[in-house]
């Protein structure tokens, strides 16, 4: 085996995210280099590693090492646990879980907010689309509004949308009406929203409805939606 093959073979896993979103977790590259060393450490068999042995392959003093120890230690990202062996000798080692739980906890909000701003997109193309233009900076700020502090579903957006297509009154004001009276009625999904409808046109055909019910539910017939009856 060549020398290269053999600096390729000897690798050591670690997480990817950890070096993609380190600065979100208020860690400096310093600090990821004295995780990274704990871990390489740890995987030769060095399960607590003295601020001097780290600091034999760093570019820092072991006092600055002992304070980004004790940093991790205060952000939960390292901890000193003990352990007993088979002789009952009490160990201590590093255990580096809480970093790694930090680390699964930010890929799933990265994950989230990816999707997130992806479906924003897709959001004003589809939009543009049906209005067959392309959408103002009024119009998109609208829309970023609905979803950013209306905290308004993607899905009921759309479907408000689609509404507003049928009911033939393509403008904004006539579909945050609609997403107004949902929130007002606590609609949060597409399914609720077809389960009241559904529950409106039932009362209505009761014929129970006096005359002056009936001019009032039909001035609110735009906020029952036809679509509901459709499979999304």
């Amino acid at each position: 085996m060549n020398k290269i093959s053999q600096l390729m073979k000897d690798q050591m896993t670690f997480p990817k995210s950890l070096l993609l979103r380190y600065q979100s977790l208020s860690l400096t590259e310093v600090d990821v280099m004295v995780i990274l060393h704990l871990h390489r450490f740890q995987t030769e068999g060095n399960d607590f590693p003295t601020p001097g042995e780290l600091t034999h392959y760093l570019s820092i003093s072991e006092q600055q090492c002992s304070q980004v120890l004790r940093k991790l230690i205060q952000k939960g990202y390292l901890s000193i646990e003990q352990e007993t062996s088979d002789q009952n000798v009490i160990n201590e080692l590093y255990t580096l879980e809480g970093l790694w739980e930090a680390l699964m906890s930010e890929d799933t909000e990265y994950a989230s907010s990816k999707e997130e701003k992806e479906e924003q997109p897709n959001m004003f193309v589809l939009f543009e689309q049906e209005f067959g233009r392309p959408l103002s900076p009024f119009e998109i700020e609208t829309i970023n509004l609905w979803i950013d502090e209306d905290h308004q579903e993607p899905a009921l957006i759309k479907a408000a949308l689609r509404e507003a297509v049928l009911m033939g009154k393509m403008n904004f004001k006539y579909i945050d009406r609609i997403l107004r009276e949902w929130k007002k009625k606590g609609i949060q999904t597409v399914q609720q929203a077809r389960e009241i409808s559904k529950s409106f046109r039932s009362k209505q055909g009761n014929g129970t409805n006096t005359s002056t019910d009936q001019t009032h539910h039909a001035s609110q017939s735009s906020i029952y939606y036809n679509w509901l009856d459709e499979e999304e």
